[in-house]
């Protein structure tokens, strides 16, 4: 079942926005207290690391070390009334579990309503269920003064990858209970239950997470939760197209991975590709080229690297000034021995080796010193996502529980994302551009007075521990880590960190006065080096020889192939990784990876199919729907999407180009 979100307008709306109004202007006249050192806290990853093929939430979340951060009474980066009695109970309404929607208004000079017309809706990309996140959010706008967002006014829906929102088609955990049960087999020490309940409690911080940053941003937007049945990048792409099949004007991605992995590199991203809506990414939390993954993965994060969409780097917002935006710094936690197993991050970034930049990103003033040659850089905009600058996120899984409350303090590009998309929302949305990316770099060129330049920090390496002085400069973690170009160092103008900076008010997000400068997205160019900043060393020199630099063509346009020669396909094979999947007990569709040789650039449609016997006939019946990819010329790696797993029996993988013979392949399961 496929649901249209409604757009209604709910009585009272005027009235709580009117008092959310008060609390953002009481805000302004609060003192600051002086924050506890960053030592006496540490940060906890809530998803674990990606496995290939799936990709990790991106919530990051602070945890105190010391009494005095346990008691919350010097939050970190917030502002705060100071008191000269005694320590009044912790409030997230004081600001001690982080940043709360009026600071986020006030810190980006944000208005409280939208500023159009129609109301705009949100879409969040995630994976398995949160029982409670229409619950947790009420609990949310309650505690602000929020107008309410409920299924029942029409302003939330949850639905699930295919678009039904029936409790009984949502992913795991359905119910509390279901949650439960996993709960003590893992307590049994069955493995399996202890990962399954570790990722899903991970994306239900991840969720109240997503929600409640588009809720403190734009309180008359809707927002629609699209729930993925697990964090596989097949099932996240499919809920990433029924997001837009809902209507939504943005949709949030607060989650990803290496751009390559395991020498697989994702090239497929029609996925991505929807001229008109706002699909923003989150850049990573793990510094330049994933510096804090372990094992190191030296690329950028994907599908941050496509350039159809909004890449999302992160910051570390200074404490407030008289209740204003008082300077960012690139956000980089990181440390030789506080690596991503230890929680501690850093905003992601570098120069992609699968996709071109687009024409808008390769014409800012300084391009030539950021280091990419012609490949995209990431990121594009900027928001705040240190973990000690977060946001106060309710929510109601053992993971965010401290003394009997379940508020904490959550950062990561898993917060910039949603704060950037929604600040879209309140500039009415794409308004008609095709990749709204476009528009945030003219308004940068043209109106700068929009975005708040950052040019201090850097996401490169750095090798002292976290926390330990001494700290590394900002010219130590570049030399080391980019040669000392403007893809992992802040700078005057465009830098890889932050893009073109963050937010100061939604100038930056609307349309021109003047229009757009006409300049068509890139759809194909030679590979090559990536430059300084591509190779990942400090030589300078090229990394690994980069395949060709692919750009998904419009959705207005159809792909052919780049001569009138016939399209040959050959070589097709299963991988390695395909075939071992195959000899577990319950292999899973995704696990289906492939790959093929095919001699121009094409359109490909991808069937798999099993045999079956009817009245004594042999027959094949279709598993998935087929899958159109675009093939590029020489060796392509691919997987089959769908959900379910395959049992027993003989299966058929058959790829037919547009033009040209189709080639098949026949396996069988036990």
């Amino acid at each position: 079942m496929t649901t249209r979100i409604r757009h209604t307008v709910t009585g009272g709306t005027a009235a709580a926005i009117a008092a959310a109004a008060l609390l953002f202007a009481q805000a302004a006249a609060a003192e600051t207290a002086s924050p506890l050192p960053s030592s006496a806290y540490t940060v906890h990853a809530d998803c674990p690391a990606p496995t290939p093929g799936h990709a990790s939430c991106l919530a990051l979340q602070l945890l105190p070390r010391t009494a005095a951060a346990r008691a919350r009474t010097h939050p970190t980066d917030i502002i705060r009334a100071a008191s000269s009695g005694p320590s009044p109970a912790a409030s997230p309404t004081a600001g001690d579990f982080g940043l709360r929607p009026q600071d986020l208004h006030a810190a980006y000079d944000l208005p409280v309503d939208a500023e159009t017309s129609s109301t705009q809706t949100i879409a969040l990309v995630d994976a398995y269920n949160d029982p409670n996140a229409e619950a947790d959010l009420e609990t949310y706008d309650t505690e602000f003064g929020l107008p309410k967002c409920t299924t029942a006014n029409g302003c939330f829906m949850k639905v699930n990858q295919n678009g039904s929102g029936e409790a009984s088609s949502l992913p795991f955990p359905q119910t509390q209970g279901e949650l439960t049960s996993q709960e003590e087999a893992c307590e049994a020490e069955d493995e399996q239950a202890c990962v399954l309940v570790e990722e899903a409690q991970g994306w239900s911080v991840e969720i109240s997470l997503d929600i409640e940053t588009a809720r403190a941003v734009c309180q008359d937007c809707h927002i629609a939760l699209v729930e993925a049945d697990e964090p596989s990048y097949a099932d996240l792409d499919a809920a990433e197209e029924t997001a837009v099949r809902l209507g939504a004007e943005e949709i949030s991605n607060s989650w990803g991975g290496p751009e390559c992995i395991e020498g697989v590199c994702e090239r497929e991203n029609s996925v991505f590709d929807h001229p008109g809506v706002v699909i923003t990414v989150a850049a990573g939390d793990d510094g330049y080229l994933g510096w804090l993954e372990e094992p190191r993965s030296a690329y950028a994060g994907y599908p941050a690297s496509l350039p159809q969409v909004v890449a999302v780097g992160g910051t570390r917002l200074n404490p407030l000034s008289g209740g204003k935006w008082n300077g960012e710094t690139v956000w980089n936690d990181g440390g030789k021995s506080g690596g991503r197993a230890d929680g501690f991050g850093a905003g992601g970034g570098g120069c992609s080796t699968q996709f071109a930049a687009q024409p808008w990103q390769r014409h800012v003033p300084d391009w030539a010193s950021v280091g990419c040659s012609n490949h995209r850089a990431v990121a594009d905009v900027a928001a705040d996502a240190d973990p000690y600058s977060g946001l106060a996120v309710y929510d109601t899984s053992p993971q965010c529980e401290e003394a009997g409350q379940h508020w904490c303090q959550i950062g990561g590009t898993s917060l910039a994302s949603p704060l950037i998309a929604s600040v879209f929302a309140l500039a009415g949305g794409a308004n008609g551009v095709s990749y709204p990316a476009q528009t945030l770099y003219q308004n940068a060129a043209k109106s700068p007075e929009t975005l708040h330049d950052v040019t201090k920090g850097s996401n490169g390496e750095c090798s002292s521990p976290f926390n330990e002085p001494p700290a590394c400069s900002q010219a130590q973690e570049a030399k080391t880590s980019c040669a000392s170009e403007l893809i992992c160092q802040a700078g005057a103008g465009y830098d890889g960190p932050t893009g073109v900076g963050t937010p100061d008010g939604i100038g930056a997000f609307k349309l021109p006065a003047a229009g757009l400068s006409e300049e068509t997205p890139v759809e194909e160019e030679s590979g090559g080096s990536g430059g300084g900043g591509g190779s990942g060393g400090s030589t300078g020199t090229s990394g690994p020889a980069t395949p060709p630099v692919l750009s998904h063509p419009t959705a207005t346009t159809t792909p052919t192939s780049t001569t009138a020669q016939r399209v040959l396909l050959s070589r097709l094979a299963l991988t390695l990784k395909a075939l071992v999947a195959l000899n577990t007990s319950r292999p899973k569709i995704p696990d289906l990876s492939f790959t093929f040789m095919a001699n121009v650039t094409a359109q490909v449609s991808v069937r798999l199919a099993k045999r079956f016997s009817r009245h004594g006939h042999l027959r094949w019946q279709a598993l998935a729907h087929p899958l159109t990819i675009t093939a590029l010329a020489g060796r392509n790696s691919e997987r089959v999407r769908g959900r379910g797993v395959l049992g027993s029996g003989t299966y058929r993988l058959t790829l037919t180009p547009v033009d040209g013979a189709a080639q098949s392949l026949a396996f069988k399961i036990g």
